[in-house]
C-alpha cells in the first residue's frame, strides 16, 4: 500500500503473509466452531488482523496518512480474556499435546502460525520501523488461541493429551 515496489521475498512481504495465512486458519477454525462466544471473538480477531496487515503493507507514507493501527487496548482486553476463560479451566499440570477435537486443533494450528508470523514481524522490526504494538499484540493473540483451543476442547468434552517423557 503507498505505490512502494517492493521484492516477494522481502521481510515486510514475508510478514504480511504470514498474518495473511493466520487469518486464513483462522477462518478454517471459525468454520468448525459452533460455539457463538468463540467464533464472535475469532470474528473481531480476524479483523484485527487485517488492521495488522494493512500496517504491515504501508509505506511510512502511507501509515502518516491515517492507516489504522493495533493499539495497547487490544492487547490489554485480550488479557483480560485469556483470564477469563482460564477460571473456566483446570489449570495445567504438565504440558499438552496440540490436538482435542477439530476446533481445538485447528486453534492449535492458528497458535502455531501465529507464532511464525510474530517472529516474521519481529525480523521486520529490526530491520524497518514498525508499529512497536504488532509484537506484544501477536505475543498476546498466540497465548489467547493456546487458551481458546483448551476452552473449544473443554466445551466441546475433548479430552487433552498431556505430553510424557519417554
Amino acid at each position: 500500500m503507498g505505490g512502494a515496489r517492493i521484492s516477494k521475498d522481502s521481510l515486510r512481504v514475508e510478514a504480511y503473509g504470514n498474518v495473511d495465512e493466520l487469518n486464513s486458519v483462522l477462518g478454517m477454525a471459525r468454520g468448525s466452531i459452533d460455539d457463538k462466544e468463540l467464533d464472535n471473538l475469532l470474528a473481531e480477531i480476524q479483523n484485527d488482523l487485517f488492521v495488522v496487515g494493512s500496517d504491515l503493507a504501508s509505506s511510512e507514507d502511507a501509515r502518516q496518512r491515517g492507516i489504522p493501527r493495533i493499539s495497547n487496548e487490544k492487547i490489554v482486553a485480550m488479557e483480560k480474556t485469556i483470564d477469563k476463560f482460564e477460571a473456566e479451566l483446570s489449570p495445567l499440570k504438565a504440558f499438552i499435546l496440540p490436538g482435542g477435537g477439530i476446533s481445538g486443533s485447528l486453534l492449535h494450528n492458528a497458535r502455531t502460525v501465529c507464532r511464525r508470523a510474530e517472529r516474521s514481524i519481529v525480523a521486520l522490526g529490526k530491520a524497518e520501523p514498525i508499529n512497536q504494538q504488532m509484537v506484544p499484540y501477536m505475543n498476546r493473540l498466540s497465548d489467547l488461541l493456546f487458551v481458546m483451543a483448551r476452552v473449544a476442547n473443554h466445551r466441546e468434552g475433548k479430552a487433552e493429551t498431556e505430553w510424557h517423557r519417554q
